[in-house]
């Protein structure tokens, strides 16, 4: 019998490298161009393709650069430098803001080039237009660098989740909230000097509005919302708190209770609801996290995103949410996807061509446990009364705590005569009811300064535990 011979093979034809248009060389635009440099051998083993940075869009071209500019590529103040030039196959749009930015990716998708962003505002605000320009012309708008840093949220949501209907997700979206509470928790510092900690440190912006009133969080919970459920949830129509109103006193209480306290952002459907119906609870803000939960073990400026699906059950991701290699990583991945030849799937519902409205459910349908601290006349009976709003709006006390706390200014200093801190956990309630119940007690005679209330995750709240 013959040998058998192997079969011919022809030498594999080099793909033509990938050419980027960068907008953008600040932290994260140096970085990626690093990182190029560094892993392109492995880059290349993956994709089979070279990927060079060819023009770099930059408003002060002659501004010393920390990060030399990439071998080949050219400074350039004229954005058309980048979106006319028929060799570039990817804009990476990283400058941020609205209007410029959202232009660019208009016109880049309009001349059939693919994109990458890094600006979660952007798409949180304008995302219906970018997403529906993108699917019509079939071409990649990638954006995982947009939410959470390097942890790979959106790719598991859109691609290895896919097959789950989605029961919850809720997460630590803002890595200057987190360190600004873990540095107050850790450090016992108040507010302003945490705040002042992180803009030493690099973590917040010289105006960190968005990140402390808790938009930033919002915007990547919105996009969030779009991969797990295919619903269009503006961000503006979700109840957000921030955090400069945490007092330290409140989180030394939760630490007491066996909590910490988190900007949280958190979604789910309503019982009986599906993506169809549409009906959601959506929102951020502060909240009480059980020290079992993994969320409240996370510090400093780090990122973290919990997903419950019906068939993974609950997964838990965790990483580096800002910075320039971290973005930059995330970045790369959506450049990759291109490099192969991938198929777009951007909203991870590739089929909608319009994504479908969310409808958020009314507030008494809307449940969670509760933490409240209220300052009261120190007088026979005021914990009878307190009670007695409570349970008149179906509100179960689970424990109270009556103390003055050692580390704050007593109640005489404050100008409070005759009060003392009162602390309630409840059970679970509704918001309807715990904002009718706060509106009687702030209105009481014997209820001093305006009530202070956070949600509790880990006492018997859906989708949370």
């Amino acid at each position: 019998m013959p040998e058998l011979q192997p079969p011919l093979s022809c030498p594999a034809i080099p793909a033509p490298p990938l050419l980027l248009g960068l907008a953008g060389f600040g932290t994260v635009g140096a970085a990626l161009a690093a990182i190029l440099e560094k892993n392109k051998a492995e880059i290349l083993s993956r994709t089979g393709r070279e990927i060079r940075i060819k023009s770099i869009l930059t408003r002060d071209p002659a501004k010393p650069r920390a990060c030399p500019i990439p071998l080949g590529a050219h400074l350039t103040t004229q954005a058309d430098d980048l979106l006319l030039d028929p060799e570039i196959n990817v804009l990476v749009e990283l400058i941020g803001g609205a209007d410029t930015a959202g232009e660019l990716i208009r016109r880049a998708l309009e001349s059939g080039k693919n994109v990458v962003t890094a600006n979660k505002a952007l798409l949180a605000e304008r995302g219906n237009a970018i997403f529906s320009l993108a699917a019509e012309r079939n071409l990649h708008l990638g954006y995982e660098a947009a939410v959470c840093g390097a942890i790979p949220i959106i790719r598991t949501l859109r691609a290895s989740l896919a097959g789950n209907h989605i029961e919850s997700l809720i997460g630590i979206l803002n890595g200057t909230c987190n360190f600004i509470l873990s540095e107050m928790s850790e450090r016992n510092l108040d507010f302003a000097q945490a705040l002042r900690e992180a803009q030493r440190l690099g973590y917040a912006e010289a105006d960190p509005e968005l990140d402390i009133e808790g938009l930033d969080a919002a915007h990547k919970l919105s996009l969030l919302i779009r991969l797990a459920w295919g619903l269009e949830y503006p961000y503006t129509d979700m109840p957000v708190q921030g955090i400069a109103g945490v007092a330290p006193r409140d989180i030394r209480n939760a630490r007491e209770f066996g909590y910490r306290i988190k900007l949280i952002g958190y979604a789910r459907l309503g019982a009986g609801e599906s993506a169809e119906t549409g009906g959601m609870e959506a929102g951020v803000c502060p909240a009480l996290v059980h020290e079992n939960f993994l969320l409240s073990r996370v510090e400093g400026p780090y990122n973290a995103v919990r997903v419950e699906g019906n068939a993974c059950g609950s997964l838990f991701l965790h990483g580096k949410g800002a910075g320039g290699p971290p973005t930059a990583s995330s970045v790369l991945a959506d450049i990759l996807d291109i490099a192969r030849g991938d198929n777009p799937n951007n909203t991870g519902f590739p089929l909608r061509r319009q994504l479908l409205p969310a409808h958020p459910l009314p507030d008494d349908r809307c449940f969670s446990p509760w933490y409240i601290r209220l300052t009261v006349r120190d007088c026979p009976g005021v914990l009878r009364d307190v009670s007695g709003i409570l349970a008149d709006n179906d509100i179960s006390i689970a424990e109270v705590t009556q103390k003055e706390d050692a580390a704050s200014p007593p109640a005489a200093e404050q100008g409070l005569l005759d009060c003392i801190p009162l602390l309630i956990m409840t059970h679970s309630s509704s918001v309807a009811g715990v904002q009718k119940a706060l509106r009687a007690l702030e209105n009481s005679s014997f209820v001093q300064e305006p009530p202070v209330h956070y949600r509790v995750l880990g006492r018997s709240n859906v989708g949370t535990s």
